[in-house]
Order: C-alpha cells, then sequence, then structure tokens
C-alpha cells in the first residue's frame, strides 16, 4: 500500500502559496501592456451588459487588482477574460502568446462568469426577489473555480466592484441581480476571506441601488451631525494618540469610516433607533505589539466607562477568517458611546485586506512549478479554501438551505471535491478517480487514520490509502455498512461487479463452445463466423448467453451439423391424424384435436404445468414439448413452422402425484457450507434434488439444481428462500 499525498513539510504561509501559483506565470516583459494591447483591438468598442466599455472596464479591474495587491501577471489577466470571447481557441491562442497558466487562469475565470451571467438570467426572468436558492449553484461553481485557482477569486471581486463603481458614478441604476449578488455572494466571500475593504464598499454601493430610500434616509441622518460628531470624534482621537505615548505606547489613532449598511444591519438586527447605533463614533487604534494593544485597552477602560457586555478579544479568539482585534464600546463623562478598535499595524492590515494583503505576488524563480505543492503552499492553500467553506456554512446556517445536500472536502494537493451529504472517503476516492476508489483500502482524514464508512465533514482533508491492485468490497454495497453515499460511487462498485461477472461468464461460455467444437470435430471453424451465422454480433455475445446458460449448445450443434430433410408432407399429415388407444400417462400432454399421442418434454427448457407450452413434431420421437420462451423452439419454429402443433397439460392432473425436472441456476458468493445451506432449503419445502452442478471461479459460485416439481408456480416461493441464504446473489430458472 502507499499513500497519495507527498511529504509536506515547512509552516503554513500565504506568501508562499501565492508566489508559489505565481511560478506558473513566468515573468514577461511587459506582460501588463502586452495582454492589453493583445485584448484593445477585441474590445476597445465593445461594452458590457451593464453598458459599460469593456477595456474601460478591465483597466479599471485592473488597477483595483493593483491596489488589493495582485501582480503585473495577475492584471493582465483582467484583459485576457474578455478576449476569449472573441477567439475561435482561445486557450491555444492566449497559451502560444503568454503560457498555460495565463491560459488556464483566463478561461477558468470566463467559465466562472458564464456561469454568473446564466444564473442571473435564471433570476430574472423567474422575476425572484430576496430567494438566496437562487444563488446555490452560483455558489457552488465559485467554490470549485477558485479550488483550482485561487486568483480567480480577486478578479471576480474587482470585477463587480468596479461594475457597481459604474454604476453609481454614471449615476444608473444596476440590475437588481447584479445588486444582490453582489450583496448575497459577494460581499460576504470578501468577508470570510477578510478583505473588508472591498467588503463595506461592495455592501454600501448595493444597499444603495437595491434600497435607495433607506440609503439616503440614513445618509441623511449622518450628514445632519456630522460637523459636531467628526469634531468631537477628533478631539477624542487626538486626546487618545497624546495620552498613549505618554504611557510609552507609540500609537497611531484615526476616525473610522462609517458604513451605511452596517449602520442599517445594526439598526434592523437589534431594533434600534439611529442614535442608539454605538459605532456611528469610532476610533481605531494601531500599536506597535500584542502586549501593546492590551496596554492601550487597559489605558481606555480607566478613562472610560466599559460596556462590559460589548466587549470582544479577537486576538484571544481569532474569527474564523483570520481577523484578530480588541473591540470595545465605553461611554465618556457625558454619556456618549463610542467604539474603539485596538489592533497591531500587522493585524490591520489583515482586517483591511485580508488573504490579498499576503498576495505579494512574485514571479518566477529558477525552478519550474509543476502544479504539485511547494514548501507551505499546501497549508497555506488548506487555510485560505476552508475560509471559503466556512462561507458556505454561513450560507447553509443562514436559514437559506443551500447546501444541505452538499459537503466540500479537500484533497491532499488542496483541490475542493463537492460530495453529497453523508460521504465516505470511499465516496471521495471514486469521486477524483474509478480506478482510485476500486483500489481504495484505507484513508486518512485531517491526518488521522479512520474507519472507511466514515462519513466526512466539511473543509476536512482526505488522503486515501491504496492497494497497486484489486476491487471494491462486497459490503460497499450494503447499506447497513454505511460505506456509500454517492449514488455515482454505488453505480461504479456496482458495474465493476458487472463486469467481473460478465468477465466469467464470457470465460464460461467459451470454454462451453470450444469444448462442444472438438466434440464435434469442428476445431476449425472460426468463433466469429459461428457467432454470425447464430445472429450475434460477436463471438463475446455468443459466450455470454452460453455463460448464463440462456442459449443452447444445440442450437450450435443444428448449425455444424448437416440440416436434416425436411420431413414429407405425407408423414407428417399421417402423425397428425394418428390415433391409438394408449391413455395419456399421468402427468403428460396432450395433443390438441388428437386423442393420445406419443410425447417428450424438452430437457432444453424442462417445462412443467401450468407453464404455457407448444409442441414441435419430431422424426421418430413424436411431438417435443417446449416451453413457449425457450430460444430453441423459437429457432425451430421459425426454422419449420409447418411442424409446430398445439399441445396443452392434461386436463385434471393437479395433484396426481407427477413430478417434473426443472434447473434452478444459483449465484453466490463461494463459502464454506454454502451448497449444504441451499440443499436444506429445498429439503424443508419437500423438494426432491435429483441433480447438482456447480463451479467456482474466484469466489463466485454458480450452481445449477435439477429439482422435480409438481407446480411451477411453487417453485417462485421456493426460489425466494434460496434467494435469501447468506451470500446468494441471485436465484432461478433456468
Amino acid at each position: 500500500m502507499k499513500s497519495l499525498k507527498a511529504e509536506q513539510q515547512g509552516s503554513a504561509a500565504i506568501p508562499e502559496l501565492v508566489a508559489a501559483a505565481e511560478q506558473a506565470m513566468p515573468h514577461q516583459a511587459n506582460a501588463l501592456a502586452r495582454a492589453r494591447a493583445f485584448a484593445e483591438p477585441f474590445i476597445a468598442s465593445e461594452v458590457l451588459d451593464t453598458g459599460e466599455n469593456t477595456l474601460a472596464h478591465a483597466d479599471a479591474v485592473a488597477a483595483i487588482l493593483k491596489t488589493m495587491g495582485g501582480s503585473e501577471a495577475m492584471q493582465a489577466a483582467s484583459y485576457l477574460v474578455y478576449a476569449c470571447t472573441h477567439l475561435n481557441k482561445p486557450q491555444e491562442v492566449i497559451a502560444k502568446a503568454f503560457g498555460e497558466n495565463y491560459a488556464a487562469l483566463a478561461m477558468e475565470t470566463t467559465k466562472l462568469v458564464r456561469v454568473q451571467q446564466q444564473a442571473r438570467g435564471a433570476e430574472e426572468s423567474a422575476q425572484l426577489v430576496d430567494d438566496p436558492k437562487v444563488q446555490t449553484e452560483n455558489v457552488r461553481k465559485m467554490l470549485l473555480a477558485f479550488s483550482r485557482d485561487l486568483r480567480v477569486v480577486m478578479l471576480r471581486l474587482a470585477s463587480r466592484l468596479q461594475t457597481l463603481r459604474w454604476h453609481a458614478a454614471n449615476k444608473t441604476v444596476a440590475p437588481p441581480s447584479v445588486a444582490r449578488e453582489a450583496l448575497n455572494v459577494f460581499a460576504p466571500l470578501a468577508n470570510r476571506l477578510g478583505i473588508w475593504q472591498v467588503k463595506w464598499e461592495m455592501e454600501d454601493l448595493a444597499f444603495r441601488f437595491l434600497e435607495p430610500d433607506k440609503y439616503k434616509q440614513v445618509a441623511g441622518l449622518l450628514d445632519q451631525k456630522r460637523i459636531e460628531r467628526e469634531a468631537y470624534v477628533e478631539e477624542i482621537r487626538a486626546r487618545l494618540e497624546a495620552e498613549l505615548k505618554s504611557q510609552g505606547i507609540a500609537a497611531s489613532v484615526y476616525g473610522r469610516p462609517k458604513h451605511i449598511y452596517s449602520i442599517v444591519k445594526k439598526m434592523r438586527g437589534k431594533s434600534l433607533d439611529f442614535d442608539q447605533v454605538f459605532d456611528i463614533r469610532a476610533l481605531r487604534v494601531i500599536v506597535p505589539t500584542v502586549d501593546d494593544c492590551y496596554a492601550a485597552l487597559s489605558w481606555v477602560h480607566e478613562r472610560f466607562t466599559p460596556l462590559v457586555e460589548e466587549f470582544d478579544d479577537y486576538i484571544a479568539k481569532p474569527k474564523a477568517n483570520g481577523y484578530q482585534s480588541l473591540h470595545t464600546i465605553v461611554r465618556d463623562g457625558a454619556g456618549r458611546a463610542i467604539e474603539i478598535q485596538i489592533r497591531t499595524q500587522a493585524m490591520h492590515d489583515h482586517a483591511e485586506h485580508g488573504v490579498a494583503a499576503h498576495w505579494a505576488y512574485k514571479e518566477a524563480g529558477h525552478k519550474g512549478y509543476s502544479g504539485h505543492s511547494a514548501s507551505g503552499e499546501y497549508d497555506a492553500k488548506i487555510a485560505v479554501l476552508r475560509q471559503l467553506l466556512a462561507w458556505e456554512r454561513d450560507l447553509a446556517g443562514s436559514g437559506a438551505g443551500l447546501f444541505e445536500d452538499r459537503i466540500y472536502v479537500l484533497t491532499p494537493d488542496a483541490a475542493i471535491v463537492e460530495l453529497p451529504q453523508g460521504a465516505t472517503p470511499v465516496d471521495f476516492a471514486y469521486s477524483v478517480h474509478t480506478n482510485l476508489g476500486h483500489r481504495c483500502r484505507g484513508a486518512r482524514v485531517d491526518g488521522a487514520m479512520v474507519p472507511l464508512n466514515t462519513p466526512l465533514q466539511n473543509g476536512q482533508t482526505v488522503e486515501v490509502i491504496v492497494a497497486k491492485e484489486g476491487g471494491p468490497s462486497r459490503d460497499w454495497l450494503n447499506a447497513d455498512l454505511g460505506f456509500l453515499a454517492s449514488h455515482r460511487a454505488k453505480a461504479k462498485v456496482r458495474a465493476w461487479f458487472n463486469e467481473q461477472i460478465k468477465h466469467e461468464t464470457v470465460a464460461r461460455g467459451r470454454e462451453s463452445v470450444e469444448r462442444l467444437l472438438q466434440r464435434e470435430g469442428k476445431t476449425a471453424v472460426k468463433l466469429e463466423d459461428l457467432a454470425s451465422q447464430l445472429g450475434f454480433k460477436s463471438a463475446e455475445d455468443l459466450f455470454a448467453v452460453v455463460g448464463k446458460d440462456e442459449y443452447s449448445l444445440r442450437n450450435i450443434e443444428a448449425v455444424l451439423k448437416p440440416a436434416e430433410a425436411p420431413m414429407p408432407v405425407d408423414d407428417l399429415l399421417l402423425l397428425r391424424k394418428s390415433r391409438n388407444t394408449e391413455r395419456t400417462p399421468k402427468g403428460g400432454v396432450l395433443v390438441v384435436g388428437i386423442d393420445s399421442l406419443m410425447t417428450q418434454l424438452a430437457k432444453c427448457c424442462k417445462p412443467a404445468p401450468p407453464d404455457a407450452i407448444g409442441g414441435f413434431v419430431t422424426r421418430g420421437k413424436g411431438v417435443s414439448i417446449h416451453r413457449r420462451d425457450c430460444s430453441n423452439f423459437r429457432e425451430m419454429a421459425a426454422r419449420g413452422p409447418e411442424r409446430v402443433i398445439d399441445v396443452e397439460w392434461g386436463a385434471g392432473k393437479s395433484g396426481d402425484g407427477a413430478v417434473y425436472p426443472v434447473d434452478v441456476s444459483v449465484e453466490a458468493s463461494d463459502r464454506q457450507g454454502l451448497l449444504r445451506d441451499i440443499s436444506e432449503v429445498f429439503a424443508k419445502e419437500k423438494m426432491n434434488v435429483i441433480g447438482v452442478q456447480t463451479q467456482s471461479i474466484k469466489g463466485t459460485a454458480w450452481m445449477t439444481f435439477t429439482v422435480e416439481i409438481g407446480d411451477s408456480q411453487r417453485l417462485n416461493k421456493v426460489l425466494g428462500l434460496v434467494a435469501e441464504v447468506q451470500g446468494v446473489r441471485s436465484a432461478r430458472r433456468r
């Protein structure tokens, strides 16, 4: 056995993650200018659905990416994305001009743009207003797209922010679907990744378009007391900064911007009036060290009256997205509330830009990038992707019911895999690759060995332990054991076993046919030609039905031997008119319209009352009785319809003690005592077994029981009992 996960060493570091990603985009002189020049002929005179010029939009997106820390290579991608739609083979053309990774990033972003356009189109056509489920597929596609290339996050955030800015600058109303998507998907995404600079601006712009009256009302209230409030905040700011410095704390104190959407959310969430919202007056304190944070907090609480219930220590317990800061609300001597946030410069950088603050993209070094984890990249990518998964959980927990049926887990290479709720490591293995699923023998979840039927949780990293060869276990299809939740994985397991059975069945059929050819001295006959003569597309199809006992070897014998001369018409008429005084034996068959005639039950299908039957006139052996569904009977009837004769079971024969031999085929997992257990079923049901043939191949047993019955209908009950024997997969009459 071996582990799929390569050795990972070194500490998590987002700069290393991004540097490794950028190594795939080797340094190219003037990449940004070249990308703009490449795209300009296609998009200079084009406008987006919003009405904005496409080239101007790309210019603005590149500028936003620059402020967020994106490299030239990433900014260049903002132009290539819009050029894609104008190229017949965009992947090939961009790869040739800029490299494979530029092409991959542009194509991945383009795909996501199309998905979002489709989602918005569906929403608008359905005239949906605030149904979060509209975003479900959109969010899922985002998660999966981001897992392949995290830079897609920044490209999409920058593009959506520019769209909202353009509508605001041109005093046009953004489409409700675009604004809702910004508020319900993009802003929460920026929040989860800690990119507050984008989050606040996007929320305020989207809210301005969705609820213009409320936006104007709150903006007006803020503006009414703006001069008074700013003077008060400046007084407190200067005092706080000076006194902290006098205490030996090198603090920089700033007034914090007021975000209209956050104020409205607090007013609605806590049923507050505008004047009751604490953070209308707010300060931010930036200090050098964590110790300075707590020292500054202590001083603030000594000078003002803290509201204990409003204090949050996000340094000791950071938010899930890595945000750290001390939050406290205090009152001055006049009872006025003011919110104060205290943090280090590093915490502030992360708070403003989140993941983007660390994405100081480096161009490629001397070593190439193979797509595999560099030192520290794996852990860093896991950290970022888990924030995306946490964002998904936020949505699921909001009551929207978006992801109740799905979970997302991570591969050892930090790619996201979407699975149904309740999925196990075996489901995960099959979702990655069918062969990986077949050879799965163990699993580690977040580094710890777990049973293969362990239900997975969102955000876990799954590593599969595989055998060099082999196949799935039958236990995996046992619903009570809980190994599989995915219908797709179950289908793959069944397909594997069906293929094994088919292979073994074909081998058994081939052996029977070749043995027949040897017995008849016809080994020179080509198997494909023989199959074609019998009406099969290939020799393998012939072997399959012979191996399943669904096609009699007598059909092959008939083709191999010279055709029997047809019975003279006079002889046939004579047989039809013959009479004798011999009574039909008990349990026998009557030929319709003839008092008594010699009959024999065909051995190929072994009919028994009350099977539908037909007769075939033979030469010298009377009438051969077959089941109507017998393939041999159909073949003979097709060749000699004049020799088919109507027959029926003798009247009044039920319960007269007559018995008939029939064959029962059983397929089972071979084990000790299997033959005994099946025989006991027949014995308990008082069915006499007069013959048994068994064959076992690779743990699968095929058995043929010849039993005597008086009524074929009763046999169905007995077959049901046989099917319940441990290990039996199927039991049927041949």
